[in-house]
């Protein structure tokens, strides 16, 4: 909430310095040659291109950004540079989020919390229903805790491993973990996003959840039914496999029911509205605990110490585990390439390239182009069909150009809020359709947070799970139907 309230009260501030508005033809230059700089380094980079292309396009476009704004329309660089501060200040917990996310992500893999849930999980879980499963415990345990980042930095990693072993497409189960965990997020009253849309359109927040119901459910459940046909579809034939991945797990690790204490204790805490950043740490931290007491020959071995099990050996073993690469053998190439981690410094591409997004949407919102591509959005409003596109059209395009899930909600409220109040509309309406448009596309774009971070932590790259996360992708235009056809839509009454 706090987060939600600096970003507000700054872009009041910063919008107040600045009178003139480029021109739209001008102020679409820098998307143009962004998205032309992003298409190059995909091409010349392919998957690797978030190690360094991506980050170079992102300057290069706020370059063009800053000289067209500072050359046209004499705008201070002192202007360009206090929103940069202010943008990259409020995202400085997000860093800090994803640096526990890599500590968490290490930490359960050595400590045998994710062998566990694998070895149990492969023997439980049926193939022809674990997509469809996948996505509805994600959804519930974001529902719960209110951060889709935390379900999928938790048990969606151990979900993703699940069905490696049941031979499911790491792309399928991407997106049946990312579907269910952004509608948990976007249903959750303590969701960060949900409070975030319905404070900035003045809507009660409990307002907001119910009337989102008539777009998401029915969206959820095409999801679900969704997944639940194309697993009938798989292959039942994993038997081998899975026995493959239970003995390696079983020779390499402890594995052991007394693990899953600290999922547990990780549970209570989100239950009592921890703040994520001390849940992923803890949850670190009891994780390392775990690995020093059932898994030491491990640690040694990260560590390169042999059979030393010295505390020096285990102390330094622990350490690279939090913030480092770790690879343990099992005797099974592809089991040895899931249970490998990389911890803080496997998020360090994605930091960098958050640095760089958040100073190409500061330099947008600085120089007031953004503002001046919306306004030629609106004038070809004329009904509530197109108002509702326009809304969603927008949300998705600020989450493209500012690269953050916050800044795009935020000035989607501010952009709509009086023309929603002109037409007659409700705020709810305008809150409902933010969510649907920029929290759940967000995680669809590879240069934006939440896409860098999901596809960071499940290690399959946006652009391959982006077709599978159908909750993602049908809400924008569930949006748009049920504006269409009108249900529970209503204008307030005019004196």
């Amino acid at each position: 909430m706090h987060y939600a309230l600096c970003i507000m009260n700054y872009f009041c501030t910063f919008a107040a310095i600045m009178v003139k508005s480029p021109h739209p033809l001008i102020a679409i230059v820098p998307v143009v040659v962004l998205i032309g700089l992003l298409a190059v380094a995909i091409s010349l980079f392919g998957s690797d291109s978030l190690s360094g292309g991506s980050q170079i396009a992102l300057l290069m476009g706020m370059a063009v950004c800053v000289s067209l704004s500072m050359t046209i329309y004499k705008t201070p660089w002192r202007t360009f540079e206090k929103q940069i501060k202010a943008t990259l200040g409020e995202v400085s917990i997000t860093l800090l989020i994803l640096l526990c996310v890599g500590m968490l992500a290490g930490s359960w893999m050595v400590s045998g919390i994710v062998p566990t849930l694998i070895y149990y999980g492969v023997q439980i879980m049926s193939p022809q229903f674990f997509l469809v499963s996948s996505c509805i415990i994600c959804a519930l345990v974001s529902l719960l805790s209110g951060s889709s980042w935390t379900t999928i930095a938790t048990i969606g990693v151990a979900l993703l491993g699940i069905g490696h072993a049941l031979g499911v497409s790491e792309a399928w189960t991407a997106g049946a973990i990312i579907s269910g965990a952004y509608f948990g997020d976007k249903m959750s009253p303590l969701s960060d996003t949900t409070i975030l849309a319905s404070s900035a359109t003045g809507t009660d927040l409990f307002v907001h959840i119910r009337y989102m119901m008539f777009t998401t459910m029915p969206t959820f459940l095409i999801t679900i039914t969704i997944f639940f046909i194309t697993g009938l579809d798989g292959d039942a034939s994993t038997e081998i496999e899975v026995s493959e991945y239970t003995d390696g797990l079983s020779r390499t690790f402890n594995i052991s029911i007394w693990t899953l204490l600290v999922p547990l204790l990780t549970g209570v805490l989100i239950a009592r509205r921890v703040p994520s950043l001390i849940v992923l740490f803890a949850s670190s931290v009891m994780a390392g605990i775990v690995a020093l007491i059932l898994q030491p020959h491990i640690l040694c071995e990260i560590a390169g110490g042999g059979g030393d099990a010295s505390a020096a050996s285990l102390t330094r073993g622990l350490a690279i585990t939090y913030f480092g690469a770790t690879a343990v053998d099992t005797g099974n190439a592809s089991l040895n390439e899931l249970i490998s981690t990389s911890g803080m410094a496997g998020m360090l591409n994605t930091i960098w390239l958050i640095l760089c997004a958040m100073c190409f949407g500061a330099a947008m919102v600085a120089s007031r182009m953004i503002e001046s591509i919306t306004k030629v959005v609106i004038r070809f409003i004329r009904n509530r069909i197109s108002l509702v596109s326009s809304t969603v059209g927008t949300g998705i395009f600020l989450n493209i150009t500012t690269g953050d899930q916050f800044i795009s909600i935020v000035l989607n409220a501010d952009i709509y809020k009086e023309v929603y109040k002109q037409e007659g509309y409700e705020s709810r309406l305008l809150s409902r359709t933010t969510e649907d448009a920029a929290t759940v596309t967000s995680v669809l774009i590879p240069w934006n947070t939440c896409g860098m971070t999901q596809s960071t932590v499940l290690g399959v790259p946006t652009l391959t799970y982006l077709p599978y996360c159908f909750f993602n992708l049908l809400s924008p235009l569930m949006s748009i139907f049920i504006a269409a056809i009108g249900w529970k839509i209503k204008k307030n009454e005019r004196e």
